[in-house]
């Protein structure tokens, strides 16, 4: 052993995984592709919801004086709805050519629609409450009365609503966000995690580890491969995420708030150091114990089974129920917290105390982790051959 201290010798393996892992040609098409997927997606999202989501009403010159009693009583039912005036002939031909959803003809007292083919139901919604407020503004006059101040009182009238549990709101971007973060933390993890047991074989294979550990201890190697990889993960995934959000605000596919869309970034690469540090430990860990390349699935098979069982539970289930319990349960366990805690953030369903408490956990079990596989790690990764059993690798030390 020479007298570099510990410190040193992981930052000189560190760089040397940096450098290696960037100079690759497979890391930089592999960022690229994703980058590129991601682009893909914003763009295909743009042109999926390119036409407009407002229904396109014209008014003859006689139906223009309905302009605002429509326009009011479609923000009433919650109906999106633009209105402009065209003359007869020019409006039937808008509607004819799919320009205009629908030509309102007539006067107040007689409400008449044309349509392409059919009326949209919410359109006919809106139509059928204003032709109601006319019959009731024409009784209102019959009786003597001033249908202003009727129209006045109805509007004014409400429904208190006492919710005993506040609902909690997830729309259809914050669940897409949610979606994305967790295939990319689900494949980032999954692919340097791998990296990291591929490097320990590789090493072992071509007998540069006997080189390695003649300047420095097994430890310090081991966390210097993880160390080292994990900058190299750190810079890919935050390249993803920023090209996915440049993306999707380009392109108008996003509309989150800033604030949400970039704390959904920092919990993701947040979750990614915490989950790749504990899962690239473990398989460092189970891949000293083979030889070879070809034996490195089998060997990894257990740590990457917990992962893809929290990336499938997580993927399977939030869409279709944010609110779960059976995953919040399990976003509090560390070995699935970095594969669930991620995409429940994303879609804001997380409380306070959740969130501290999954922290918590996975950053007290690293040091566990590291223990034991610095161990398992030591006393196999020297040893060539047939495949050291866990136990014996644990009990040799």
């Amino acid at each position: 052993m020479t007298s570099q201290n510990p410190r040193q010798a992981i930052g000189l393996i560190a760089s040397r995984e940096i450098v290696t892992r960037l100079r690759s040609k497979a890391f930089r098409i592999a960022t690229g592709a994703s980058v590129l997927i991601l682009i893909g997606i914003a763009v295909v999202a743009k042109l999926a919801g390119g036409s407009p989501s407002y229904l396109d009403v014209g008014l003859t010159p006689g139906a223009v004086p309905l302009t605002g009693v429509v326009a009011s009583t479609a923000g009433s039912i919650h109906v999106d709805l633009r209105t402009r005036e065209v003359d007869d002939s020019a409006g039937r031909g808008q509607v004819r050519d799919g320009k205009l959803d629908a030509l309102l003809i007539g006067d107040a007292t007689s409400i008449q629609v044309v349509v392409k083919t059919d009326l949209d139901d919410g359109l006919r919604s809106v139509l059928q409450l204003v032709a109601q407020r006319a019959a009731l503004d024409q009784q209102v006059r019959a009786l003597g009365g001033d249908p202003a101040r009727v129209a006045a009182g109805i509007s004014a009238a409400t429904v208190t609503v006492t919710p005993l549990v506040p609902p909690k709101k997830t729309n259809s971007e914050q669940l897409a966000v949610g979606i994305i973060t967790s295939v990319l933390i689900y494949m980032a993890l999954l692919l340097n995690g791998q990296a990291v047991a591929q490097g320990v074989v590789e090493e072992k294979t071509s007998r540069v580890v006997e080189i390695l550990l003649a300047t420095v201890r097994p430890w310090q190697l081991m966390i210097g491969k993880v160390l080292g990889l994990g900058v190299v993960g750190l810079i890919q995934v935050s390249v993803i995420a920023l090209a996915g959000v440049a993306a999707g605000v380009a392109t108008g596919s996003l509309h989150l708030h800033a604030t949400a869309a970039f704390s959904t970034i920092a919990w993701l690469i947040a979750w990614f150091l915490l989950g790749y540090i504990a899962y690239s430990l473990a398989f460092a860990a189970v891949a000293s114990l083979v030889s070879r390349q070809e034996e490195v699935a089998a060997a990894v098979t257990p740590v990457l089974m917990l992962l893809i069982v929290g990336y499938v539970i997580g993927i399977s289930i939030l869409p279709a129920n944010p609110d779960s319990g059976f995953v919040a349960v399990l976003s509090l366990i560390p070995i699935f917290s970095p594969t669930l805690m991620p995409v429940r953030l994303a879609l804001g369903v997380v409380p306070a105390w959740q969130a501290a408490v999954s922290l918590a956990g996975i950053i007290a079990v690293i040091p566990l982790l590291l223990w034991f596989s610095a161990r398992v790690y030591s006393n196999a990764v020297l040893r060539s051959g047939a495949r050291v059993r866990l136990r014996d690798a644990w009990r040799a030390g």
